[in-house]
């Protein structure tokens, strides 16, 4: 315990005993000893100058501060809620700070690409104003042309414009889509004590010291200390991640269980070892599943837990990995850039200079002209480097996929968490709400000793019904018993959730009850509640472990007189062994019955007891909660004809209503054991293939959950996630681990149970710095930090919370985990458009460059054979095209047949260089053949030569668009084109603008017309780069691997390999469980493995953890009879059965 935590403040303007760290920190964690330090709710109540009974009172004066070390004293002090706001705090969050459209304009401005276009903009624009009006340029006849050099500049300058709008606009709608989303009525009324007076208050007017009442339904607006209730627990799993929902009593009752807690298991701390216990804590943004109670509010607003969980959530995004390498790639285009640039500047500098030897000018102004014509050069090269379209391309892609994502049920909320998804390797799931329903649901059972049914039953085995078919194999009497012993035995209720819908409220296992009840055809529960008289009930107790209640029915067989039924259900173990008898379903009992009510029983055999254990011990091995129901029939109520007391059989004596205590019910092991039920938190749909898809496309999918481990172990099986040779760990345990022994299991750590929120952060920071790329989800408030640490935080738009919410980066819509497949697969589409624009991108580039500093050098005028206009149509309008038809690529399934890319994947694979240097090649050697060779006999300067030489530059770049749909050795690039219209569109409008400038361009593009066999010249060079790019394609890599010769590591980074590709272990083991790794499911799983760059230990343990293995039950054989046999049961009894039978 912290010593800042019982020392008394020295603050004079704080009349109070406490800071709000202080009471913050009785919560976060759960800290019983520290309450027990303050004196206990007594302690607390006087430290805030409160009355436990009659509440705070407004407006009284305060006349004397109290300290930590005086709050046991008796004396009660109150002050003006002012101060108690000016110390602790309003109940309400301060807004968050919401960014306007023009920060983020400034926002997406402040990319490194756009900020060296805009340096080459104005560069451009400065250099080409003075070129026009400095250096006009005259046509052959003499006349001025009109000055079209600082277009470019403009034009640079409008595409940065439009990618910042395009960024910034598609941000601030998805917040506004947002904020729709989680708009809800935050100000809600509550009921308060204040001056002895019970009143509905604001929940922002809610102070620390005030006295609340809570109902079953209620969310808790403020953490507390329970005062006094019945009956009261709360279900933290939004807050905590603990799926059970935590019973809540006094301070003084949970002290003596946590001293005895102590005493018997030298326990260190309550959080670790006793989270089963009781406690006394009421923590914000829980919710009340049942009972009442009051309790003394201790922290509010941004002091309260909800409330600190939402404000350590506003902090900024950080770059993701497509940004960083974009970042790092507009570095070494600059880098490049500027090298080309002083390149050319150094030898068209020599050119000059040497040329004075034929004659130095006389004119300083000749010169100055002259020198300024190398630096409009030198500047023209420096502005191809550029990759001007790059920025829009991967803003296009974004808002594109995030549009179509939005169809697929995935809200986008930060637009980069979509390219990010793509290479996530790793997604730490929560458990509760995520994986699983978050309700509580019957999924099997038995009733009596034979009869076993299950919601969706394998065909393959007729002796377990499917759970549609109960209602019409079970004998009515049976049914009619099981609906009135669930619909009368139950706290729980019928009302709606926060949507309307109707639903059952209350404790998780009785709502499955009520639901089985409802799904089996039960009447409506509340005609069958009213219809018998309740003459007592016994809540359930933890010590016992069971509830009962008595009601007063007609006798089955004689109508004159009436039986008193008491329905029992809780712990199936201890329940059995109360009973000596079992109702029975053979079915020709039930035949000659006149009375639908009257339900057959017999004696409870050893033979029965044996196998109801067997059948309890499969439901507990697959983490099931298992529930008997049994019932006992009296005659008289109470069930002793006389009072032990007076000798009285009355009922009531002298007022008084006698009543009986649980013993006496089930004195004599005299209940009657009607059957047994299973219930789980069942899985979402389609979670299991979801995981397995995941599995396949090389994303390592672990559970993070605040449940225990078996409860962990066994949903993490059923979904796949917990495989051989995996490691399931406890959160305390894992948390503790140094950092080696933490680094050294986290590539087999399937599992991650008794987690809090701050082991999800340790582990999804650790992921993070051993370069994975996390995705978290999650629903609840506890899960809020993990995502926003996370590179990509998923939450549930249904069931999150709006801590949840607000901490992601993408909202599933329907809440279900398969539409993490759709994200991850648009995902990787954006990150293949970008690389494909990339590649086309930068062909266009390299080509350009090379060419402008060829041509530049051998002309005596220094002059490009591609003039700045046109190279601004190649470069801006037609890569515009370009990025659009190249973003529009509908995401496919094969997308999910690789691994992700690792951080430190190169942007640019081996296979794009090899395409980008075969293209420039092919396109260099091409033009420099038509320009400077006499194969078409033109002179280099004949306009028409130089219209054919830009027409098939131009047409070079249009088909190899085609050529870039495939970044991979695939040779059809025709694969899926006809589903994307854009494309084709746009490859037409292309060849039409292109067709439009070569023939009406005129003097703007430099560009005069050209007859029919030099547009076939062009086309048909153009064409060619499709079979060029088969050629590319089959030149197998490491043909070219002598390139990294001199840098081993470049040559792992871009072709994989090596020496340190050790050699797999034989066998792998976990627990009990061995398997070889020659087995076949184990090389598939390795021939799925991903790209090469991650580090090795990681990467080969990482394969073995997430192979998915079939699971092999050995099912016992059992004599198989039909029903209609009159001894059908009889002779199941003796069936040998065994734990592999009964794994359904």
């Amino acid at each position: 315990m912290r010593d800042t935590l019982t020392t008394p403040h020295n603050n004079p303007n704080n009349p109070f005993a406490f800071t709000p760290d202080q009471l913050a920190a009785l919560h976060d964690p759960k800290n019983i000893e520290l309450l027990h330090t303050y004196g206990g709710l007594k302690g607390v109540a006087r430290g805030l100058h409160t009355n436990i009974h009659s509440g705070l009172v407004p407006n009284t004066v305060l006349d004397k501060n109290i300290h930590l070390s005086s709050i046991t004293s008796d004396v009660e002090l109150y002050g003006p809620f002012a101060k108690r706001v000016e110390i602790f705090g309003a109940n309400v969050l301060p807004p968050a700070k919401v960014k306007n459209i023009f920060q983020l304009m400034w926002m997406a401005f402040k990319d490194k690409t756009l900020i060296l276009l805009a340096i080459a903009a104005v560069v451009s624009l400065a250099v080409g104003l003075y070129d026009d009006i400095a250096q006009p340029e005259y046509d052959a006849n003499g006349n001025k042309m009109a000055g079209v050099k600082w277009v470019e500049g403009v034009a640079i300058i409008v595409a940065i414009v439009i990618v910042v709008l395009v960024g910034s606009v598609n941000d601030f709608q998805k917040e506004r889509q947002f904020q729709k989303l989680n708009a809800k009525k935050e100000d809600r009324l509550v009921k308060a004590t204040r001056d002895s007076t019970t009143s509905l208050i604001s929940v922002h007017d809610i102070q620390v010291g005030d006295l609340l009442h809570l109902e079953p339904g209620d969310i808790v607006a403020a953490d507390g200390i329970f005062i006094e209730g019945h009956n009261v627990r709360c279900d933290e799993s939004a807050a905590t991640g603990e799926s059970d929902a935590v019973h809540k009593q006094t301070f003084e009752a949970c002290y003596k269980l946590y001293s005895q807690k102590e005493e018997d298991s030298k326990a260190q701390s309550l959080s670790a070892d006793s989270r089963s216990l009781p406690d006394p804590f009421i923590i914000s943004g829980s919710k009340v599943v049942e009972g009442v109670c009051t309790y003394l509010v201790t922290g509010v607003g941004v002091n309260s837990y909800y409330g600190r969980t939402m404000m350590a959530l506003r902090t900024d995004n950080q770059t993701t990995p497509l940004q960083e390498k974009l970042n790092g790639l507009a570095s070494m285009i600059a880098k490049l850039g500027s090298a080309a640039g002083l390149l050319m500047l150094i030898v068209l500098l020599i050119r000059y200079f040497v040329s004075w030897r034929y004659g130095i000018p006389t004119e300083a102004t000749v010169i100055v002209r002259q020198i300024m014509d190398i630096l409009i050069v030198v500047v023209t090269i420096v502005v191809v480097a550029v990759p001007e379209g790059l920025p829009l391309a991967v803003t296009l892609a974004l808002a594109y996929a995030t549009q179509r994502m939005l169809k697929d049920n995935n809200l986008v909320r930060v637009l980069a968490a979509c390219e990010t998804m793509g290479n996530a390797t790793t997604i730490c799931s929560d458990k509760t709400g995520t994986l699983t329903q978050n309700k509580m649901t019957v999924v099997t059972g038995t009733l009596g000793t034979s009869f076993r049914f299950m919601h969706e039953a394998p065909t393959d085995r007729d002796d377990i019904h499917d759970m549609s078919t109960v209602s019409e194999k079970v004998p009515k009497p049976i049914l009619s018993l099981l609906h009135q012993g669930i619909a009368i035995n139950t706290t729980a209720f019928e009302g709606a959730d926060e949507n309307g819908t109707p639903c059952f409220i209350g404790n998780k296992t009785e709502t499955a009850l009520l639901a089985l009840s409802k799904n089996l055809g039960a009447e409506d529960y509340n005609t069958l509640r009213s219809r018998w008289k309740v003459e007592q009930v016994l809540p359930f107790s933890s010590e016992r472990k069971a509830m009962a209640t008595i009601i007063k029915i007609p006798h089955p067989t004689d109508p004159a007189r009436f039986i008193y039924r008491a329905h029992v259900k809780g712990a199936s173990e201890l329940l059995v062994e109360e009973c000596n008898t079992i109702i029975t379903l053979n079915t020709e009992k039930y035949k000659s019955q006149t009375d639908a009510d009257d339900v057959q029983i017999r004696s409870l055999t050893t033979g029965d007891l044996d196998r109801i254990g067997r059948i309890i011990q499969s439901y507990a091995t697959r983490s099931l909660r298992t529930i008997g129901i049994a019932y006992r029939d009296f005659d008289s109520w109470p069930p002793y004809a006389t009072n032990k007391a007076t000798g009285s059989n009355n009922e009531e004596e002298d007022g008084e209503e006698i009543e009986i205590s649980y013993e006496d019910i089930i004195d004599g092991k005299g209940l009657t054991l009607l059957g047994i039920v299973g219930i789980e938190d069942p899985l979402r749909p389609g979670v299991k293939e979801a995981v397995k898809t995941c599995q396949q496309a090389g994303v390592f999918v672990r559970m993070v959950t605040g449940d225990n481990v078996v409860t962990a172990k066994s949903i993490a099986k059923q979904c796949g996630i917990y495989t051989t040779g995996g490691i399931v760990m406890e959160g305390p345990v894992f948390r503790n681990l140094p950092s080696h022994e933490m680094d050294a299991i986290l590539p087999r750590l399937q599992v991650l149970a008794r987690s809090s929120p701050e082991d999800k952060q340790i582990l999804v920071g650790r992921l993070k710095e051993l370069g994975d790329i996390v995705a978290v989800t999650g629903d609840g408030t506890n899960d809020g930090p993990a995502l926003k640490l996370a590179d990509v935080g998923f939450s549930m738009g249904i069931a999150g919370t709006e801590v949840a919410k607000e901490a992601s980066s993408i909202i599933l819509m329907d809440d279900n985990f398969s539409s993490i497949v759709r994200a991850i697969m648009w995902g990787r589409c954006v990150n293949d458009a970008v690389k494909k624009f990339l590649e086309f991108q930068l062909t266009v580039n390299v080509t350009a460059v090379i060419l402008t500093f060829i041509s530049s050098v051998a002309s005596s005028e220094q002059k490009s054979v591609l003039t700045a206009v046109q190279l601004l149509w190649v470069n801006l309008i037609m890569d515009t095209f370009a990025a659009l038809a190249l973003a529009t690529d509908p995401p496919t399934e094969e997308l999910l047949q690789r691994g992700p890319e690792p951080r430190s994947s190169p942007l640019i694979t081996f296979k794009m260089w090899k395409m980008i240097i075969g293209q420039a090649i092919f396109q260099i050697v091409v033009t420099i053949v038509l320009l400077y060779s006499d194969i078409l006999h033109y002179e280099p300067n004949d306009p028409i030569l130089q219209t054919i030489v830009f027409n098939t530059f131009v047409f070079c770049q249009i088909f190899n668009e085609i050529n870039c749909r495939r970044i991979d050795s695939h040779l059809n690039v025709f694969h899926n084109i006809l589903s994307n219209q854009f494309f084709i569109f746009i490859f037409f409008l292309c060849v039409a603008l292109q067709a439009i400038i070569v023939n009406f361009g005129g003097a703007a593009f430099q560009v005069t017309k050209i007859d029919g066999v030099a547009w076939a010249i062009s086309i048909g060079i153009g064409l060619l780069a499709l079979p060029i790019g088969v050629i590319i394609r089959l030149i197998p890599d490491n043909a070219l691997s002598f390139v990294f010769f001199f840098n081993p590591e470049a040559r792992k980074r871009y072709l994989g390999g090596g020496q340190d590709d050790g050699a797999l272990p034989t066998i792998y083991m976990a627990g009990s469980e061995r398997i070889a790794w020659n087995n076949n499911d184990v090389q598939k799983g390795m021939s799925k493995e991903g790209q090469p760059g991650e580090k090795k230990s990681s990467r080969k343990s990482s394969i073995a953890a997430s192979v998915v293995l079939p699971t092999m039950i050995a099912t016992a054989w059992i004599p198989q009879y039909q029903e209609s046999d009159p001894n059908y049961e009889e002779r199941r009894q003796s069936s040998v059965l065994s734990t592999g039978s009964l794994i359904y």
